[in-house]
């Protein structure tokens, strides 16, 4: 990793935009912003095991600290790992063996982009916050009256 940020540095310098695949490094990911490329692409999980989002605690990090897009590279198998990854705020995600081994290739990119676009839309609207006990949301005055209101 510490070559990847290195040949960053050089190709950010030529003038390339430099999109760099990397292990799910924090550290890395900001070093490799301030050096000025154009994105962050860490790994969810290894690459083509179809496994998700093994790095989530990196990853979630690494989109606090970063300005740059994040895009979540790698092990993504299944649709609802892609919305995960979107859900938690990554800009994108890339995703090619899921895809490229299905039986239906067609259908399964269709079925990543529906996942990519819920994830994205759940993140913008904001994910209700986790909590350790039940709590009604329902009302509980008002439409349960047994005579009809005016």
């Amino acid at each position: 990793m510490l070559e990847t940020l290195a040949a960053a540095e050089i190709l950010v310098r030529e003038g390339f935009t430099v999109l760099p695949y990397i292990n799910a490094d924090p550290v890395l990911a900001k070093r490799l912003e301030d050096a000025g490329t154009a994105t962050v692409m860490p790994l969810g999980s290894p690459i083509g095991s179809n496994r998700g989002i093994e790095t989530r605690a990196q990853i979630e990090i690494i989109l606090d600290r970063c300005t740059v897009p994040v895009v979540v590279d790698a092990g993504l198998g299944a649709p609802s790992q892609a919305a995960e990854a979107m859900e938690m705020g990554a800009a994108a995600v890339l995703v090619n063996t899921a895809i490229a081994i299905a039986p239906d290739p067609c259908r399964m990119a269709r079925a990543f982009r529906a996942a990519v676009e819920a994830g994205r839309d759940a993140f913008e609207v904001g994910l209700a916050t986790p909590g350790a006990r039940a709590v009604p949301t329902s009302p509980l005055t008002g439409f349960l009256r047994e005579d009809p209101a005016p």
